[in-house]
């Protein structure tokens, strides 16, 4: 099979489309033949030499992809071949063909294609295992996610405003504000030219919001804080602002904050089968579209990240096989 190669860590054009071995299948995983992988920030950062996949893992890049099942192990039940699915996977997306657990396959959901399908699993497992599963964001309540015009944005600003939440979101132009809005933000900040913090406490009437989703880290670590409510929950995901910064701790304490952070790749097999299945059962099918900026052939991955890097872009980024 074909597969895109990291050569050397470094930049986009250190990925090479290459001739490689197909993967090996284990009695529960799924072999499929892939259509479409979707890019994620942790891609880039894989080609950077900086996030290794975890030990065993495939050295391909690639958190998610959809396309048909050619091959089960003896132990696979549900799928068969031919089935079409998409699926959540610790690496190897970025290929022709990928081998997965079966417990992290899911169905494709109504209404969307089978190429489109490939930018759903690591967002809606990303936003329902921190925002739902872990955060307990409920009916009523409050939620600030930081760019709201990204994949894992787009995402949850439609499954989180479908459960009966006011949404905020924040962005760093008027055109990714109102994508946001349109996919039913109630609040957009450009935090280029606003203070998010002094903006959500207006807003609220100074309660304040009662969960945040991050992905910037420590630059926004004090402000995230100051800007949640009495029993507020703060669920960081990434540090694309930097891995450092300075809080007054006693917010937490005063105001009884949650504080927690977690990954999706490095998590068992269990955990995550966990997941997908809490995924399966809880989001009801058509509610959620996929928002697709590009599609880009898998010989153009390196084309892909350079745009993924100047985050000019709308939700999801596109590999068809």
């Amino acid at each position: 099979m074909k597969a895109v190669v990291i050569t050397t860590p470094g930049g986009p054009e250190v990925l090479k489309l290459q001739q490689v071995e197909d993967p090996n299948i284990k009695d529960d995983d799924v072999l499929i033949r892939v259509v479409a992988t979707a890019l994620n920030r942790a891609d880039t950062l894989q080609r950077q030499g900086v996030y290794p996949p975890p030990k065993g893992e495939s050295e391909y890049p690639g958190l998610e992809c959809s396309g048909t099942v050619e091959a089960v192990g003896k132990s696979v039940s549900r799928w068969k071949v031919g089935d079409q699915v998409c699926a959540l996977i610790s690496g190897g997306g970025y290929a022709e063909k990928v081998a997965v657990p079966s417990g992290q396959v899911l169905p494709i959901p109504s209404g969307v294609s089978l190429k489109d399908a490939a930018s759903f699993p690591e967002v809606v497992c990303t936003v329902w295992s921190t925002v739902f599963m872990t955060s307990k964001l409920s009916s009523g309540e409050t939620f600030l996610i930081h760019g709201g015009s990204s994949g894992i944005g787009t995402f949850a600003i439609q499954i989180v405003k479908y459960l009966g939440v006011k949404v905020f979101v924040t962005a760093g132009s008027e055109e990714k504000l109102k994508a946001c809005k349109e996919l039913g933000a109630d609040v957009g900040i450009n935090y280029k030219t606003e203070d998010f913090g002094a903006r959500i406490k207006e807003e609220t009437g100074g309660k304040g919001v009662d969960v945040i989703l991050d992905n910037v880290g420590g630059p926004y670590f004090q402000k995230n804080l100051e800007s949640l409510g009495i029993g507020g929950r703060l669920f960081i995901i990434g540090f694309m602002g930097g891995v450092k910064g300075e809080a007054n701790l006693s917010l937490m304490l005063a105001k009884r904050l949650t504080v927690q952070a977690a990954g999706l790749r490095n998590r068992s097999i269990e955990n995550k089968a966990e997941i997908v299945s809490d995924v399966e059962k809880n989001i009801e099918q058509g509610k959620v579209k996929p928002v697709i900026y590009k599609y880009f052939p898998l010989s153009e991955a390196g084309e892909a990240h350079k745009l993924m890097e100047t985050s000019t872009h709308i939700g999801k980024v596109l590999l068809l096989a």
